[in-house]
């Protein structure tokens, strides 16, 4: 029973830490994911209101208008959405990356091509 217990325990802690090790995006996944909005005219003009919203959602931030805040958030929450899965998987994993690295660097010159066609 004991060694039950314990392998249920290990699998408990050993999962998260799976998890979290594939969260983060790799150069590749983030090339792909970047060729196949460039590909796309509306998922490439949802990524440019994305951009968009994230700047409206510091301004309203700085206000201090919580509902401005939440009307975006859905807004920028119903686009994202219909970016699909790899795009969530891909921004959500960037959470975890420094912009100032070299891997964060990285990432952004990855975007910066998208980045310069929604000016």
């Amino acid at each position: 029973m004991t060694l039950k217990v314990f392998v249920a325990a290990a699998l408990f802690v050993a999962v998260p830490i799976v998890a979290f090790g594939q969260s983060k995006p790799t150069i590749e996944v983030a090339q792909k994911l970047v060729e196949t909005i460039n590909s796309d005219k509306d998922k490439l003009k949802a990524y440019c209101e994305i951009a968009k919203l994230h700047e409206q959602l510091d301004d309203a931030e700085e206000k201090g208008d919580a509902k401005e805040f939440e009307a975006l958030a859905a807004k920028l929450d119903n686009l994202e959405q219909q970016m699909g899965p790899d795009y969530i998987k891909v921004t959500d994993g960037l959470g975890d990356v420094d912009p100032t690295s070299d891997e964060g660097q990285k990432f952004s010159a990855v975007f910066a091509p998208l980045r310069k066609q929604c000016k």
